[in-house]
């Protein structure tokens, strides 16, 4: 692991397993409580250091980094795919979306700025003259997820470079490869200062509590599920919180809906990385008119999808993160059949793989149509009115991303106004994002804005400067 400008290693040891199939693929060092109280400490002096360097220094070291991860794509998609859920084709799209994130942080590095105030605009203020500039916040505990374990560690590293801050990250303990492998592009230019930037593996119930009740942290930025997100918020204290914790996205079908699109954007939603990402289509709200034309349609392709081997050049989905995830996801599929809702497709479980799964008729009180599944499976209903689709689509506790398909630019901008949620996406699946994009939710989805330029909105302070003339 990455400490203080070191690598070094411990006499614990924490395996990484192929969930596909349990076989070793490295071990990394099984960090102590002790540790990260050492890491905090390094980041003390980091921090200083990192808000000591010129803006020309961090977009160096971050252009540098992202040239060094684009020249080894396939290594680093290879590492993705290996240690967690992804196929390598979907691996490929996240090693390069890292470069891109890498990027875009070396040119949000140039703008954080101020501006001037005007104080004259209140009477008896006319001698005063003054503005603002943004400063780090200081030091950031990340904590990594291990659905996107190279580019959601980059949206954290990134803009906590450039804004000038030390941070310290805590990747998930089934996928830290990816994160290391990070934090080694950084590395290797020369341009990291001790202590900026430390990958600290372990186990979560035995390093994550210091990282989070630490005074010395100023922020916490966290992706992950709600409950833990709310344990976090409970123990951080009086700081900052960056936060994203997941959704149980809508997409609403219009009459009016080009078919084909709709079919094809929403199963591709529905079952990327088999359901395990947080913009995952789980709830299809398709209307009366058109229901019996498009769920047909979408179940057909959602059948189609080849389950298998991950680096497979053929596969299209890989397995859940371990079998006590597929086992869960198995377990809500029976509540809701218990419940008197219909399987069109799928629902068989073997080991750690789940098939793309259908239901309908799935009643509101069934975790499916309410919680956060995290797995491959979607739920479709019919709806008369947009009044209903817009009613249903809010009645979760959550609200990261919303989609609508439609012709009508009415509809859709009524719908844009009232879902509740952080994004709303047009003739789009929910699961669509750009790297650039502001992205966060309301309600239970999470606190702050991630996407480079509001990443580092969230992780620098605003200081007014006035001048009495």
């Amino acid at each position: 692991m990455l400490f203080n400008g070191n690598w070094v290693d411990r006499p614990r040891q924490m395996s990484v397993y192929d969930p596909q199939d349990g076989s070793l693929i490295d071990t990394v060092p099984r960090a102590s409580n002790e540790d990260m109280v050492a890491a905090i400490e390094a980041a003390v002096a980091g921090a200083q250091r990192a808000r000591c360097m010129p803006t020309h220094q961090r977009i160096a070291l971050l252009s540098g980094a992202a040239s060094w991860i684009e020249q080894r794509q396939e290594e680093y998609a290879r590492t993705i795919a290996l240690e967690g859920i992804k196929t390598i084709r979907e691996a490929r799209k996240e090693a390069s979306r890292c470069v891109d994130t890498l990027r875009i942080s070396a040119e949000e590095a140039r703008r954080v700025t101020g501006e001037t105030i005007p104080f004259d605009q209140r009477p008896g203020s006319e001698h005063r003259f003054g503005y603002y500039v943004r400063e780090p916040i200081g030091i950031i505990g990340a904590i990594t997820p291990f659905n996107d374990p190279l580019n959601l560690v980059a949206h954290k590293v990134g803009p906590a470079l450039a804004g000038g801050n030390a941070i310290i990250v805590k990747p998930h303990s089934e996928t830290p490869l990816s994160a290391l492998r990070l934090a080694e592009a950084f590395d290797q230019t020369g341009l990291l200062p001790r202590g900026v930037l430390q990958v600290i593996t372990g186990r979560g119930s035995e390093i994550g509590n210091q990282l989070v009740t630490d005074p010395r942290v100023h922020m916490v930025s966290f992706t992950g599920g709600m409950d833990t997100g709310e344990e976090i918020a409970h123990k951080a204290g009086l700081k900052k919180l960056g936060m994203e914790l997941g959704s149980n996205s809508p997409v609403i079908i219009m009459p009016d809906a080009d078919i084909d699109l709709a079919v094809t954007a929403n199963v591709s939603g529905a079952f990327w990385a088999a359901g395990q990402n947080c913009l995952h289509v789980q709830r299809l709200l398709v209307h009366d008119a058109i229901y019996d034309l498009f769920v047909p349609r979408f179940v057909s392709r959602s059948a189609e999808y080849r389950v298998g081997d991950k680096m497979d050049e053929e596969t299209d989905m890989g397995p859940l993160i371990n079998e006590a995830a597929a086992c869960r996801v198995e377990k809500m599929v029976a509540q809701a059949l218990d419940a008197g809702a219909t399987l069109l497709t799928g629902g068989r479980r073997n080991g750690a793989f789940f098939e793309a799964t259908v239901l309908a008729d799935v009643p509101d009180t069934c975790l499916l149509a309410r919680e956060e599944v995290y797995g491959p499976i979607t739920v479709v209903r019919r709806f008369h009115s947009l009044d209903e689709a817009i009613t249903v689509s809010n009645s979760v506790n959550y609200g990261l991303h919303a989609g609508i398909f439609t012709r009508d630019l009415q509809a859709a901008f009524r719908a844009a106004k009232e879902l509740r949620c952080g994004g709303v996406m047009v003739n789009e699946s929910t699961d669509y994002r750009i790297d650039a994009m502001p992205f966060g939710g309301v309600k239970g989805s999470g606190l702050g804005r991630e996407g480079i330029r509001f990443a580092l909105q969230e992780m620098t302070e605003p200081k007014v400067v006035c001048f009495n003339l």
